[in-house]
């Protein structure tokens, strides 16, 4: 039995770029323009009402409010109209006088009284689909943030690289124009001139690159957030991302983390309600082998037999009770009840299945988080001793007690420490991001969680 909870998801009541007031319908309303600064929690916010997938569930969830309301009938009286006309030739009548003609006009109602207690059953697996269809897009709205962040910070990255690559294609720059000056006063041979060009040459596609993983970052961001308003100006615009890829060390302890997962992680609890459900379908089988009885009553009008007119027709009521009962139905019933145990066998296995590999998704996440906090804290310092070694190498150079190739190889290695430090920052906020969806909690920018899903 499928069921649904009837949704509204509204955007949540912050002042954002992205955000209109009133809501409004995001699959007819007009897209705003790119703005010009992005925070985070603008992109947050805006995924929440334009993400494609949170967008797609919504639209799940209201495919089954139709199955709510077929389900709610099986408790609601049937009321038709029917009708039928006949004719047929004289010779063949054998009424006296000739009947030649028959018609019948009635409204008919039928209320089931008891069903075996498949009612009942299907009507509490119903309420217990809802709840599973809230805590189905709670999980997709984790999954989909997740997505809107990693990638934000992919914009960050690419963004911080650029700078990186920009602050070393300077240094070479003043180095080369160091080692010309050095030449033309004849301090040094031209060879270290040349070795200054192609070491500056040979930075130029790292700054290509991230330039390039700057505009693919954006894009994706684009992507996540569902964001198609593509014309020309909104083409041509990138807006200022504000943010910085900041270390702030956090600590989870083991056995909380795993508890709190078991407790919020939406994707066990979905489960759980769904083995409830299969419980009830048990019912709903079982139900085949008791009595079914139906309160029926209808009026009508009936044509007389003694009169071919319709004025003549007869009317009336009728009210009565019908009762069926299948004593031998080929064991039909017993095949039903013997696959609602399996579904819900299958269901408890699978929900031991979902706990397991959340456990060890758990696990995993908080050791990525370690390693990228250990990362982190290692680069700091690597990041300080080579911003020494370039100085240090640099004055030496200056005093003539080092070669050309010393400051090169300090400005090589300071680079390689700051993107390493780059790289350490983004790993750890992507770990942290990852090890609260493995715990089930909420985004940190969605002020009201709840207001996100009802």
């Amino acid at each position: 039995m499928k069921s649904v909870l009837s949704l509204s998801l509204a955007l949540l009541a912050v002042p954002v770029a992205f955000a209109q007031t009133p809501p409004r319908d995001p699959a007819t309303a007009p897209v705003p323009d790119v703005p010009r600064r992005l925070h985070l929690r603008t992109a947050i916010v805006y995924a929440i009402e334009n993400n494609f997938a949170i967008r797609q569930a919504r639209e799940r969830i209201k495919e089954q409010e139709g199955l709510i309301v077929e389900v709610k009938a099986l408790a609601l009286p049937n009321v038709t109209a029917v009708a039928d006309y006949s004719r047929n030739d004289e010779e063949i009548s054998q009424a006296v006088p000739p009947n030649h003609q028959d018609w019948t006009i009635a409204i008919q109602a039928r209320q089931t009284l008891y069903a075996g207690g498949s009612v009942k059953a299907a009507l509490d697996s119903q309420k217990v689909l809802r709840e599973a269809a809230l805590l189905d897009l709670r999980s997709v709205i984790n999954n989909a943030l997740l997505e809107v962040r990693t990638r934000f910070y992919n914009v960050l990255l690419a963004r911080e690289q650029i700078s990186v690559q920009e602050e070393n294609v300077k240094l070479l720059q003043e180095q080369l124009q160091n080692a010309r000056n050095r030449f033309e006063a004849g301090s040094v041979s031209n060879f270290e001139v040349l070795r200054a060009e192609v070491e500056l040459a040979n930075a130029q596609p790292q700054l290509i690159r991230a330039r390039n993983s700057f505009r693919t970052s954006t894009d994706q961001l684009r992507q996540s957030l569902g964001y198609i308003n593509t014309t020309q100006e909104n083409l041509r615009r990138t807006p200022e991302f504000v943010g910085t890829l900041e270390f702030t060390p956090t600590a989870y302890d083991l056995q909380t983390a795993l508890d709190l997962a078991r407790v919020n992680r939406p994707e066990l609890l979905r489960s759980a309600k769904l083995v409830q459900a299969q419980e009830r379908n048990i019912d709903i089988a079982r139900a085949g082998y008791r009595p079914s009885v139906d309160l029926v009553g209808s009026y009508g009008l009936f044509k007389d037999n003694s009169s071919n007119a319709f004025n003549d027709s007869r009317d009336g009521w009728t009210v009565g009770v019908e009762s069926s009962w299948a004593i031998f139905d080929g064991r039909a019933t017993s095949g039903r009840v013997a696959q609602a145990r399996s579904q819900y066998r299958q269901s408890e296995l699978s929900l031991n299945e979902q706990i397991l590999a959340v456990e060890v998704e758990v696990r995993s996440a908080l050791s990525s988080l370690q390693e990228a906090a250990e990362l982190a804290e290692a680069a700091v310092k690597v990041v300080g001793q080579a911003e020494e070694s370039l100085r240090l190498a640099n004055a030496r150079y200056s005093a003539g007690s080092a070669t050309q190739l010393d400051v090169l190889q300090a400005q090589v290695a300071l680079t390689q420490a700051r993107d390493n430090q780059l790289q350490a920052n983004y790993s750890y906020n992507v770990a942290l991001a990852n090890v609260r969806r493995a715990l089930g909690e909420p985004d940190t920018y969605l002020a009201d969680p709840a207001a996100a899903v009802k």
